[in-house]
């Protein structure tokens, strides 16, 4: 009897296919006030643009919006993100002042009367991850995950 040649495995036997395109998860959409409390959330597909989500976010509001003067005009404090044209022109139609940080360059230091508060939304988003059901999406229904979205919501105005 001659004896068995070694089998040859190879290394990879299945390799899956990788996404293109396309994100996995949920997108949450918030505008909040100087303090943190939200004012108006969507909830949309993780791989919408977030210039896309603006004009729904700021027309949601909840609380009624005071009207806009000379002497107490509304300022949008937003990221990098929403840098162009057609943001900045969403945010004017509905009465804004829009501040929004240039891309491609880096943060300049110069003295403003006030102080940045886009860390007010990311520290309001923090705050909505401290319920473990909202952390990882496991409904399925849209309704069903924003259902629990605005019970978050609703405990943490309750909360402040």
């Amino acid at each position: 009897m001659a004896p068995k040649a070694k089998r040859r495995w190879r290394k990879k036997p299945w390799v899956t296919t990788r996404r293109i395109g396309e994100k996995k998860g949920t997108k949450r959409s918030l505008l909040v006030d100087g303090r943190g409390a939200p004012l108006s959330l969507i909830v949309a597909g993780a791989n919408r643009h977030d210039v896309k989500l603006l004009a729904q976010t700021l027309d949601v509001i909840v609380v009624r919006r005071p009207k806009p003067t000379r002497k107490r005009p509304q300022h949008l404090c937003v990221d990098k993100g929403y840098a162009g044209k057609p943001a900045e022109k969403e945010m004017r139609v509905r009465g804004y002042i829009p501040h929004v940080p240039t891309k491609g360059l880096p943060q300049q230091r110069h003295r403003r009367q006030g102080k940045a508060r886009r860390w007010v939304v990311e520290r309001t988003h923090s705050w909505m991850n401290n319920y473990r059901k909202l952390r990882v999406r496991y409904e399925k229904k849209a309704a069903n995950f924003e259902a629990l979205l605005q019970l978050a919501i609703a405990i943490i105005c309750w909360r402040m």
